[in-house]
């Protein structure tokens, strides 16, 4: 028999749900926490699990006996449970997974290329022409090699970058678009996927454009179909409406749009951007010169909706925001995109206090990076100049501590990351931290014990950019730490639903197929027991 619960044991660092009087707090226990192995969610929790007399109590008390996936639990009695430890002396700690709310997929080969322009160039020299190739005049039917390599590449590295739910825009190629969701499903990695619609021939180039508004929601029928055919219950893949913006859609297709979003029980989600750069509010102003303003275009179109996504929203107006609060619609800020572009910094701060919901998106490749923890970073970097810009570094406009209230605190930034993406794509009460009944969508971060510079031999101090000299450091400060020098190479362990899609292999480790659980000890728990130890499973993303 398979073992019912995968037993997690270390420290768990989080954001809560609600913020205090202070602000957002990390919440940072230590003790053991269990999943079920048949639907992924967490069934209980015990945090006064602090030594390993206490495990062995937990696990008496529970009837519980610890197993790897080799045989060599047949015969034993008691429930059948794994075990994960996240170890103290090597700086590990359980995260939940990052919410990347905005990520265009075939862009990644463009990570890192801007050129010297702002966004509309941009989307004309990089952009569209790297999109464009996921489609095939001789075999349209048929998604191009290209579409595999970058999709699963894409996937991979957001996967690594603890990123366990995305939200994708792709082409406006079907099989390439189904393509993507099936790569998604295959990998393990929750997502909402949606094929772009762009048929305004004179704002979009001939090589990538919709041949007419009625076959552009012919072919978003067709993905949205596929992704219920490969997921009906929409457990890990789920469709979202995509208009790539409103210069790139006729009035018709936005109007057809948000009627199928809207036929749907629930409605289906939608995705778009809006205010991203000034040369794009006087292109949709011109196209639009009867609208109020940018917003006012979408919300006419009815595609303002608890379940649409904006992306970006830096220039936007006091009534544009109350707009957007009102119909409950949802925002993806993305600093890293917006600095590199040159389109401006989202006041993130005015968008909370109006009442919306925010969440970060990579924007790759106007985002140069695939990581969350990299936006983060980014988002508090450019909230600590958004005082600067208004005048207010002096002023009055500043919290209980002194600090300007357009700063976003590390520990706000997280929380978009986590809690706030999860709300943005309507998972709010599923994934994005560690309440009891939540699912088990999570990341193993380890930052390593100190290693002096002279001892690094052959791995040359690749396996982490973090170096945490004190050993009596707090956690708070550690976390901090993390969010300023960390990368992919912290993030060893990654579940969705429970289940282990990511990791990365330590030095020593067995890696044949097949090789079993792999086992750090750190102390008997008794006879029988496989102990104290680091539990890592072999044959992911297969």
């Amino acid at each position: 028999m398979s073992p019912k619960y995968t037993l997690f044991v270390g420290t768990f660092i989080q954001l809560p749900r609600f913020k205090s009087e202070e602000g957002h707090k990390l919440a940072i226990t230590r003790g053991a926490l269990w999943v079920s192995t048949a639907d992924g969610t967490i069934e209980g929790f015990d945090w006064s699990i602090a030594n390993d007399k206490d495990l062995k109590r937990l696990l008496r008390h529970k009837g519980w006996t610890v197993v790897d996936d080799k045989n060599t639990h047949k015969g034993k009695h008691g429930v059948k449970v794994t075990l994960v430890v996240a170890r103290e002396e090597e700086n590990e700690f359980f995260f939940p997974g990052f919410i990347d709310t905005h990520i265009h997929a075939p862009q990644y080969p463009n990570a890192g290329l801007f050129g010297d322009a702002g966004l509309l160039d941009w989307l004309l020299n990089y952009t569209f022409p790297i999109e464009s190739s996921f489609g095939s005049t001789k075999f349209p039917s048929i998604p191009p090699p290209n579409a595999y390599r970058v999709y699963n590449q894409v996937i991979a590295r957001t996967l690594a970058n603890g990123t366990t739910c995305a939200s994708y825009f792709a082409t406006i190629h079907v099989p390439a678009t189904n393509l993507l969701a099936s790569l998604c499903l295959a990998r393990g990695q929750r997502a909402l996927i949606g094929r772009v619609c762009m048929d305004r021939p004179k704002q979009c180039p001939d090589y990538l454009c919709d041949e007419s508004p009625d076959i552009a929601i012919d072919k978003t029928q067709a993905s949205i179909d596929h992704i219920h055919t490969i997921d009906p219950e929409g457990a890990l893949i789920k469709p979202i409406v995509t208009p790539r913006f409103a210069p790139s859609c006729t009035p018709r297709s936005l109007g057809k749009l948000s009627k199928l979003a809207a036929s749907y029980s629930p409605p289906l989600h939608i995705q778009t951007h809006l205010a991203e750069n000034l040369d794009e509010l006087k292109l949709v102003h011109d196209l639009y010169p009867e609208a109020k303003d940018y917003t006012s275009v979408y919300n006419y179109f009815k595609l303002l909706t608890p379940r649409t996504i904006l992306a970006h929203c830096v220039h936007l107006s006091d009534d544009e925001r109350t707009m957007i609060a009102d119909n409950k619609a949802k925002l993806s800020h993305c600093p890293a995109s917006n600095s590199a572009l040159g389109s401006g910094i989202c006041e993130v701060r005015k968008a909370i206090d109006s009442g919306i919901t925010v969440g970060l998106g990579t924007d790759v490749s106007g985002g140069y990076s695939p990581s969350i923890l990299e936006t983060v970073r980014q988002a508090c970097l450019v909230s600590r100049l958004l005082p600067h810009m208004s005048g207010t570094s002096e002023g009055q406009n500043k919290d209980n501590d002194g600090v300007p209230k357009e700063v976003l605190s590390i520990e706000e930034a997280l929380y978009l990351a986590t809690r706030g993406g999860a709300a943005v794509v309507d998972m709010a009460d599923q994934i994005g931290g560690f309440d009891q009944g939540m699912v088990w969508d999570a990341q193993l971060v380890k930052l390593g014990k100190f290693n002096p510079a002279g001892r690094w031999g052959k791995t040359g101090g690749v396996e982490t950019a973090v170096d945490v000299f004190d050993e009596g450091q707090e956690w708070k400060e550690k976390v901090h730490k993390w969010v300023w020098n960390g990368d992919s190479r912290n993030v060893r362990m990654v579940w969705v639903g429970g289940k282990l899609v990511h990791r990365v292999w330590e030095e020593g480790e067995d890696r044949r197929e097949g090789g079993g659980w792999m086992r750090w000890v750190m102390g008997a728990v008794g006879v029988g027991v496989v102990g104290w130890a680091v539990v890592r499973r072999l044959g992911v993303g297969r």
